[in-house]
């Protein structure tokens, strides 16, 4: 299956989106609850063991229908590409800034405060660097489209492994990333691939051979190996491979459907996480200090999730839709003729794939 054959919604792909934001919305919660009682909790393993594939991972998915769109003209691949995001990233960094504005005024000042807010278009804010970054890559995977791609990918993996550390998160984190996702939009073909050929194996070579990735994860992790030039480059991708593995077995059955909704609505999530994370977690420390700071962590991940969607859906038929679905006006109209949107509205997922 080509990526362009792809371009309608699969199980596997919404599944694999699914367990990777829901790790990257427990990655926030557990660290968020340990920085505000100052202990770690065993959730804090759970986090470190995800992290050399969860991001890799969300990458790499977001190149995989890149195929398909990235020979349009700019002006509409700007719209859907940029512009999409943009508007998003603005409008939310915006509505964190507001949600933490009397802190910050409280830490910063109000001078120091708006500074930060401005700062925050240079140097990506908080929980909404991945929004900021997409762009970034769609662009400059577009402008190298006359490259030969091997020579991309090595050159984005020496990037990788070269372990760039600026203090400027756009480029640390395009130095970090950018591999994983032009290897989804090159090498899409092959992932299709790999999983149709996962859902052909035996249920039992599957788990076999999950569990020997499973095993290289936990040992590089427990031994300090993980964060090593290359190693990090190959576990990124080892661990992508067993996410498309567990999205594809996932895919098999209806008993984990809410994983696949929460993929096909990942950047939703991703957006609006951070309110109800903050949120839940304040009133549990405050109303159950005593309970256990994992089940904490858990809990907050658990609304951190779901609150999100559920804001989606109050919100989507009344005037506040404009949160998750992008206004008319913030559209790039085509050249000669207007342009027309989806009925009701292009969704903050509409150009996540």
């Amino acid at each position: 299956m080509s990526a362009a054959a792809a371009s309608s919604r699969i199980d596997w792909v919404d599944y694999a989106k699914g367990l990777c934001i829901i790790l990257v919305v427990m990655m926030h919660s557990t660290l968020g609850v340990e920085k505000a009682t100052g202990q770690l909790s065993w959730m804090h393993e759970v986090v470190e063991w995800a992290r050399p594939f969860r991001m890799p991972d969300f990458f790499l998915i977001s190149g995989l229908f890149l195929a398909s769109r990235i020979d349009r003209p700019w002006r509409s691949y700007l719209d859907g590409k940029v512009l999409h995001f943009a508007y998003f990233y603005a409008l939310w960094v915006t509505i964190q800034f507001a949600a933490k504005g009397y802190g910050l005024a409280q830490e910063l000042g109000l001078a120091g405060a708006l500074q930060a807010y401005l700062m925050s278009f240079i140097q990506p804010f908080g929980t909404l660097w991945f929004i900021y970054l997409l762009p970034v890559f769609f662009v400059v995977a577009k402008l190298l489209r006359p490259v030969p791609p091997l020579a991309v990918f090595l050159a984005a993996a020496v990037l990788q492994m070269g372990q760039i550390h600026t203090g400027w998160l756009v480029i640390d984190e395009f130095a970090n990333r950018f591999v994983y996702f032009f290897a989804g939009y090159w090498l899409a073909p092959q992932v299709f691939r790999f999983a149709e050929a996962v859902a052909a194996r035996p249920v039992r070579d599957v788990a076999l051979a999950f569990a020997a990735w499973a095993a290289i994860n936990t040992a590089s992790v427990l031994q300090g190996w993980a964060t090593l030039p290359g190693v990090a480059l190959a576990l990124g991708f080892m661990g992508a491979a067993a996410v498309v593995t567990v999205g594809v077995m996932l895919s098999k059955t209806r008993l984990a459907e809410p994983v696949r909704y929460a993929g096909e609505n990942s950047i939703v999530i991703y957006l609006a996480f951070f309110l109800f994370m903050a949120a839940t977690r304040a009133v549990l420390l405050r109303l159950m200090p005593g309970l256990d700071l994992g089940l904490v962590a858990l809990i907050v991940t658990a609304a951190g999730v779901i609150g999100p969607v559920l804001m989606f859906w109050a919100v989507r038929k009344t005037p506040l839709a404009f949160l998750f679905r992008r206004p008319q006006w913030a559209r790039l109209a085509s050249p000669g003729r207007r342009w027309h949107s989806a009925p009701h509205g292009q969704t903050a997922n509409s150009e996540a794939r």
